[in-house]
């Protein structure tokens, strides 16, 4: 879900990153704290309320939670049969867990990556008296947002190569190709970011700009 910005012209867009975090993080309380499937049910209601007004497409949206959605199902459901029932439960669990999945996406999809960025940066300088250097920090979250999607990329073109070569799925031969990809991906940035200077002793304007240099 990182990464997945996508622009629409929307009160919802428009909103600051720290208000859509700080929602989320209400809204997560609420789903956790409300008995039974109704802390589920407000979430998805609002959150189906937020696709509408930040006018995102509907597939879009699915398409992102199917994955997780089928993980959780298939979690939840594997520790019912184990523990001989509690089928009730688990379908709450399941639905507690997608609606967060969904309200999460929604903030990724309306909010800037560098906006999330540098929210978090403002919120590491509270850090800095214990020596946190906010702006290194905001430099790796940018690059992990940036690599996830990235990542998964790299996985999908491994299995395409290998099922035109009529490989089967199997993890040894996906984990050798994916970890040279990871390693060379590695060795251009570092190149990238040894050409635009920057200096990982210096707190400066340097960490800022190798953090914008992530998004290209």
């Amino acid at each position: 879900m990182l990464g997945l910005y996508l622009h629409r012209e929307s009160v919802v867009h428009r909103l600051p990153a720290g208000t859509k975090l700080g929602g989320l993080l209400l809204l997560t309380i609420l789903v956790l704290a409300l008995p039974g499937g109704w802390g589920a049910l407000a979430a998805g209601s609002i959150g189906a309320a937020v696709l509408v007004a930040a006018r995102l497409p509907a597939r879009r949206v699915l398409m992102e939670l199917r994955a997780p959605v089928l993980m959780l199902t298939l979690l939840f459901g594997f520790q019912a049969l184990l523990a001989g029932g509690g089928w009730e439960e688990t379908a709450v669990a399941v639905a507690r867990f997608a609606a967060l999945i969904l309200l999460a996406t929604l903030v990724t999809l309306t909010t800037r990556v560098m906006d999330m960025v540098d929210l978090f940066e403002r919120l590491f300088g509270l850090l800095r008296p214990v020596g946190v250097n906010p702006a290194k920090m905001a430099l790796m979250l940018a690059l992990t947002i940036r690599f996830i999607p990235l990542l998964g990329e790299q996985v999908r073109e491994v299995r395409m190569a290998q099922r035109a070569r009529g490989v089967e799925r199997n993890i040894a031969a996906l984990f050798v190709p994916l970890l040279v990809k990871i390693l060379t991906m590695a060795d251009d940035l570092t190149a990238a970011l040894e050409a635009r200077g920057y200096d990982p002793a210096d707190a400066g304007t340097n960490d800022t700009k190798a953090k914008n240099d992530t998004q290209r």
